[in-house]
């Protein structure tokens, strides 16, 4: 039982059809599989944009493509950072040669957005990236006001949506990103490899005013379009790389799954999850990190409690069949961190691992 923060567990559905038939990456069935995966892709993020799909690649690649393709040396770029995933974000706008400027917050904590504006006062920044939902400190930065603020601003709107897409509402195009990316194997619940992304009408313009070629060839979103097919284009299709066809497969299963719930119910599951297990922690004499008021549904960072051995809880769990993931960076050491994605987002689940924690916390105190 995969608690940590991604992978999580595969529906069974999403893990049978890895074993369905292979076709070519360019057979005219996988290019249908191709367009109904972008189809379902933008109902999840909450957006018409056609530049919208998973990048063969993890999550990762996905948001360092969007930073090689929106900077380009000489621009600037401020980025919020609440902790180790933002500050990697501002790393992927340093390598794309922009100058960067970083908005930080205590971990745990979020980042007022008036301190964004005041930044995009001092200096113009061709763009603001935020991470929605921080994998290292389970804090939620809220967007509405960033996004307003980058517009007003002429700056482009970047998004790490990681950790929250399928667990928490993104929205894309009613909260105003120009450009968003995510993963396949964390709420959405199927294998890693891929890396949703979202570009908008003002980030392919971006991209397409370039004064210099994208610095990469496999994530330049000009040429991998190419392969996806643009928006009015023919049909034919130019190879770029040969996709992951069983892991397209699966993801498409995925999204299938999650339009079968609908998109409030899942939201709704997961937050209910959530106060499933910080009452299960209550009872066990045990509290969360974040403060009430930023806390994510989806991963919670959870204190590890004086003279309980960090390693010899997780390695008990290991034992029992459960996976959860030390703390990250400062919080090594001090905090667990439990991620309730996908189908583990589930009170019977849940009860499995909080009986478990139980038994091995009772066993290291006496």
């Amino acid at each position: 039982m995969l608690f940590g923060p991604g992978p999580s567990n595969p529906h069974p559905d999403v893990v049978d059809v890895l074993g369905a038939p292979m076709v070519g990456h360019l057979d005219p069935y996988f290019m249908s599989v191709m367009d109904g995966t972008m189809s379902d892709l933008r109902r999840l993020f909450g957006t018409t944009n056609h530049h919208t799909i998973p990048m063969s690649g993890t999550g990762s690649a996905g948001l360092e493509g969007i930073m090689l393709n929106l900077l380009e040396p000489g621009d600037d770029a401020v980025v919020a950072v609440i902790g180790y995933f933002g500050q990697r974000l501002a790393e992927m706008a340093k390598r794309a040669g922009a100058t960067v400027r970083t908005v930080e917050a205590p971990l745990g904590q979020i980042i007022d957005p008036a301190r964004i504006e005041q930044e995009l006062k001092k200096k113009q920044a061709k763009l603001v990236a935020v991470v929605h939902a921080e994998t290292s400190t389970g804090a939620c930065q809220p967007l509405e006001d960033i996004a307003r603020i980058a517009r007003d601003h002429d700056a482009l709107f970047a998004v790490d949506c990681v950790t929250s897409l399928a667990g928490i509402p993104v929205d894309v195009d009613a909260v105003g990103i120009d450009a968003a990316g995510s993963c396949s194997q964390k709420c959405m619940g199927a294998p890693p490899g891929l890396g949703p992304v979202t570009f908008g009408p003002r980030a392919i313009a971006a991209i397409e005013k370039r004064r210099t070629l994208c610095p990469t060839w496999y994530l330049d979103i000009s040429l991998v379009f190419q392969y996806w097919g643009k928006e009015g284009a023919p049909r034919d299709r130019a190879f770029h790389h040969t996709a992951p066809v069983a892991s397209l497969y699966a993801f498409r299963r995925a999204l299938e799954l999650i339009h079968e719930e609908g998109l409030p119910n899942r939201y709704a599951r997961h937050r209910d999850a959530h106060e499933h297990f910080v009452a299960g922690l209550g009872a066990l004499g045990l509290s969360l990190f974040t403060p009430a008021e930023h806390r994510l549904p989806m991963l919670n960072v959870v204190n590890i409690p004086e003279g309980v051995d960090d390693v010899r809880v997780r390695f008990a769990l290991l034992e029992r069949g459960i996976e959860i993931a030390a703390g990250f960076g400062p919080l090594k050491g001090k905090a667990w961190r439990v991620g309730l994605m996908g189908v583990n987002a589930d009170p019977a689940r849940i009860d499995v691992l909080l009986d478990a924690l139980e038994e091995i916390l009772v066993a290291q105190r006496r």
